[in-house]
């Protein structure tokens, strides 16, 4: 399977502290083995053949890490996607009682596009609003609507993410919004994995309209590493792969075509995730795997109450 359906994201690398479990990260997180570690795992991906990258305002100094590696190496072939709505708070800091604030109005989103575009000047195809959900004042606020509308005129891509157990009823919502009597958004980043695929059937009308698609939480927050069930584990096992290239294989063989982002941590993380490009899963495979969805409401309590670490 080709790499044009992977991309890489850095929610992991840009700051020092996320709610992914089982990273590999440098002994010390401070700023310049953070972005050294960054730097490892992209000229690891670009060096396999991923060309897609995904930050966002709220993953730390991910845009600014992205931005040095851009302009140090000369590559101009990556495809860069950012996201704005949340805002990094975290004072670099592992024990910060709030790592980000949420906030979707007009004047959030000036600023931050803003500060997006002076740390990757030329290179950002796609701009999402980061965690769409149903009470977002976006779906109300037709100034706002309008300005994220005007970035397509400037060649830029406009998208949203999605999280939370609506995640269909906010993909089908957003994509029926329009300004001048055009639709304001072209893509989808929504969390879909075997233990909560509940956005599926949204998202494949989507892909269907010609919307672009994107997976995120593709391991469930390290979940379906750190503690892979049974059968995913024997799955893996007869495939010679680990439990992550299983879990991302069940999301590159949606036939609803979605492009995979993933969160290594490290180029070792990196490699056992792009194994899912080798694994060929059997209907039996999907069967087992299919049979691991959670209640999306429950999954999303679970979520809500994993630590940042």
């Amino acid at each position: 399977m080709p790499m044009d359906r992977i991309a890489v994201g850095l929610a992991a690398l840009g700051r020092p502290a996320y709610i992914n479990l089982g990273r590999d990260l440098p002994a010390v997180r401070d700023v310049p083995s953070m972005r050294a570690a960054t730097h490892e795992v992209l000229d690891a991906a670009y060096a396999a053949g991923v060309r897609w990258v995904d930050v966002a305002r709220s993953y730390g100094r991910s845009e600014e890490f992205l931005g040095g590696w851009l302009t140090e190496r000369g590559h101009r072939d990556v495809t860069v996607s950012s996201k704005w709505g949340y805002r990094y708070v975290g004072e670099w800091r592992l024990d910060a009682d709030v790592h980000e604030v949420k906030e979707h109005t007009l004047p959030r989103f000036r600023e931050q596009w803003a500060q997006t575009r002076d740390l990757l000047a030329g290179h950002v195809h796609l701009y999402q609003v980061h965690s769409l959900t149903v009470d977002s004042p976006l779906f109300t606020d037709p100034a706002l609507i309008d300005a994220l509308a005007g970035l397509s005129g400037d060649g830029v891509e406009v998208g949203f993410s999605t999280s939370g157990p609506a995640q269909a009823d906010v993909v089908r919502r957003a994509f029926e919004l329009e300004s001048a009597g055009q639709p304001v958004f072209a893509s989808v980043q929504s969390t879909w994995n075997v233990f909560e695929p509940s956005a599926g059937p949204a998202l494949a009308e989507a892909k269907a309209a010609g919307k672009r698609v994107l997976v995120k939480e593709t391991l469930a927050n390290g979940r379906l590493v750190a503690e892979a069930p049974e059968p995913l584990r024997r799955i893996a096992g007869a495939h010679g792969a680990g439990p992550d290239a299983i879990a991302v294989a069940a999301v590159l063989g949606q036939e609803w075509a979605p492009t995979a982002v993933l969160g290594p941590s490290s180029p070792v993380q990196l490699a056992a995730n792009l194994a899912a490009t080798r694994v060929r899963l059997s209907d039996e495979d999907r069967a087992v795997l299919g049979q691991l969805a959670q209640d999306a409401r429950e999954y999303w309590a679970h979520r809500s109450h994993l630590g940042w670490s």
